[in-house]
């Protein structure tokens, strides 16, 4: 990895990246389609996705997501049983959106902060409710 010899605010490394023709053409494409500035500020994106990704998988920092959760209000008790459980962990929830997408189906996203392992743990229980069809964290980190 080089450094580059720009003023001290730039702070960047150059890397050299070789990748398969069709894998350029996709990054390419893909710079297009987001609109990015060039292939460097959308790697960087990336990189900084995956990283964030990795480290909240391993439960080292502190992060906020969302919770998303897909379910049929139908389902006996639920509606209490993932009360409860969002009760019990009221300390990492900044907020909830309740939104009905049919007669069955309703979409719950709950706003989140804290140990990335929590927030993982807290998604499993809600998602392990019967009558959850789908539940999913989407995570950030909270640090620089």
């Amino acid at each position: 990895m080089k450094k580059s010899n720009n003023n001290k605010s730039d702070c960047a490394a150059r890397l050299s990246l070789s990748l398969p023709t069709p894998l350029a053409a996709d990054l390419d494409r893909l710079v297009r389609a987001k609109g990015a500035p060039s292939r460097s500020a959308l790697l960087a994106d990336l990189v900084r996705e995956a990283v964030t990704e990795h480290d909240a998988h391993r439960g080292r920092q502190t992060a906020a997501g969302v919770i998303t959760l897909i379910y049929d209000h139908h389902a006996r008790n639920l509606q209490a049983k993932l009360t409860g459980i969002q009760h019990d962990a009221e300390k990492m929830i900044i907020s909830v959106m309740h939104v009905h997408l049919s007669h069955h189906d309703c979409l719950e996203t709950i706003v989140v902060r804290g140990p990335a392992a929590h927030l993982r743990q807290l998604t499993d229980r809600l998602a392990a409710v019967r009558g959850v069809k789908h539940g999913k964290l989407t995570i950030t980190t909270t640090q620089k």
